[in-house]
């Protein structure tokens, strides 16, 4: 397994170009997440160049946020472009259970066999028959609660299923690792959650063979990005701006001291 500063070296040396499908609440702070940590994001959404583009990029990131009909072609167009050019691909079912469209859509994602499945512990939970309890796109369940239902779905789908939260929870079926760090007020930023699917799938792109080692660092990363930054931040809209310039000056090597990485 790949230690995440050496994962974050790669990663920024590569710079992968991050195919991200995302929300339109998202695109900016996903962009800029993306543009901070290393990478280079890619906002392509039409449905006629989103399969083609799809094979281009080093991985791809789909996010069901603000789904819509023509945007769900698009996600399928692309997951089967990254598909036939063997890229990965991480799947963000936002609120999948609020509604019949977008439990159906996410199911038929899922089906589709991402690399990595990312979501909050309501989120994944309300993939299988346990009781979930999110209310819109926010969590409504503990971590510990899901871990269980993550590592059935990581054996089933033969993925890795990354469940965020005060604690983050991340498994493949067989390796399992929780990520602690951040800060209270990464919840109060508007769609942090969703640009770490895009960080993800910047990690997953530089080390596709290792796809849970990429998902831990990622996750690590932006734990002790948030770390730095809380102390910097008077409140939300301060700490935005500070967890972006964080993510840009946290080195690798403070990344591995900072990292509070157990394996399970």
């Amino acid at each position: 397994m790949a230690d995440a500063d050496i994962l974050l070296s790669e990663m920024r040396e590569k710079a992968p170009l991050v195919h991200c499908i995302t929300n339109h609440v998202a695109m900016n702070i996903a962009a800029n997440v993306l543009l901070a940590a290393g990478a280079s994001p890619a906002m392509v959404l039409a449905e006629e160049e989103a399969g083609e583009f799809a094979g281009l990029a080093d991985a791809l990131t789909i996010n069901i946020g603000t789904l819509t009909s023509e945007r769900l072609a698009s996600m399928k167009a692309a997951t089967a472009g990254a598909r036939n050019s063997g890229k990965p691909w991480v799947f963000d079912p936002v609120a999948h259970f609020a509604t019949g469209f977008r439990r159906q859509a996410a199911r038929d994602i899922l089906d589709l066999g991402p690399t990595v499945l990312r979501g909050n512990a309501s989120e994944i939970l309300a993939f299988s028959d346990a009781p979930a309890s999110g209310k819109g796109v926010d969590a409504g369940d503990g971590v510990e609660a899901a871990e269980e239902t993550a590592r059935r779905l990581a054996a089933e789908g033969n993925m890795v299923v990354a469940v965020t939260g005060e604690t983050d929870f991340v498994t493949d079926g067989r390796r399992a690792a929780r990520v602690a760090g951040g800060s209270p007020l990464m919840p109060k930023v508007t769609a942090l959650g969703c640009a770490l699917t895009c960080l993800v799938g910047a990690f997953v792109g530089t080390r596709p063979a290792d796809p849970f080692s990429a998902t831990v660092a990622a996750f690590a990363l932006y734990a002790v990005a948030g770390g730095k930054a809380h102390p910097m931040a008077q409140g939300p809209g301060s700490f935005a701006v500070q967890f972006l310039d964080a993510l840009a000056a946290t080195t690798p090597a403070e990344l591995k001291a900072g990292a509070r990485v157990t394996h399970l």
